[in-house]
């Protein structure tokens, strides 16, 4: 069946995160604040533990009275900026600029990196008449960060769950999407590392499928298979 459709994710499918020792880096400098090398891999360590790095490692363990705050992180702008505080303050870091630091570091454009094939896919999509939308579980604007790549050219519409306070796996944020591209659910497919959330799709009809939500130098190809599925 050809598809008219694409949804994609945007973290772990599209783009992936710097390495948490780049974000503490870029944190440390922007604040200006230098740290022996010990004391760098020892903070390093505990903020990859607690999760602290959005887009990165997620937490070995939520504490109780974080647990609702942390599941509904991507609801709205603040919610996500306090889930990701109270994380990082499980940290006792040198000094109390550097939560906000780190914080605002992950927003940076060049905080991410595209997958190798992802311009390629995308232009080919666009190419063949396929309308393509960004949904993505998230607590801030991404459009800079894809308008710095040069990926916004080929996305036709951006459905994040701060915008809409509905949160994948829910249906009703792939319905938006769906509409926004003026495509019927079973014309379209998600394409997302999260089996869950991004799973959620199939709930409306669209077709899933996944890719593996790993480095950038490990997934040359991953999201090419997606155009065997569209034509």
């Amino acid at each position: 069946m050809t598809a008219k459709g694409a949804l994609f994710d945007f973290s772990g499918t599209l783009f992936r995160v710097e390495p948490a020792e780049d974000w503490l880096r870029a944190a440390l400098k922007a604040v200006g604040i230098a740290l022996a090398p010990a004391d760098f891999t020892r903070y390093l360590r505990e903020l990859v533990e607690v999760g602290a790095q959005p887009g990165g490692a997620a937490p070995r363990a939520i504490l109780p009275h974080l647990a609702q705050g942390w599941r509904e992180r991507d609801r709205t702008a603040e919610q996500h900026h306090a889930a990701y505080l109270a994380q990082a303050r499980q940290v006792s870091l040198p000094h109390e600029k550097l939560y906000e630091a780190l914080y605002a570091r992950h927003k940076e454009p060049a905080a991410w990196r595209a997958y190798p094939d992802a311009a390629e896919v995308l232009a080919q999509l666009r190419q063949g008449g396929v309308r393509i939308a960004v949904v993505s579980n998230i607590g801030w604007d991404l459009r800079p960060i894809f308008r710095e790549h040069g990926l916004d050219q080929f996305v036709d519409a951006y459905l994040l769950s701060f915008e809409h306070s509905i949160q994948k796996p829910e249906p009703a944020l792939f319905r938006l999407a769906c509409a926004a591209l003026g495509t019927a659910a079973p014309d379209t497919v998600m394409v997302g590392d999260n089996r869950q959330a991004d799973g959620g799709a199939a709930a409306i009809g669209c077709r899933v499928h996944f890719v593996d939500h790993v480095p950038v130098t490990q997934r040359p190809n991953g999201l090419r298979p997606v155009l065997g599925l569209i034509g």
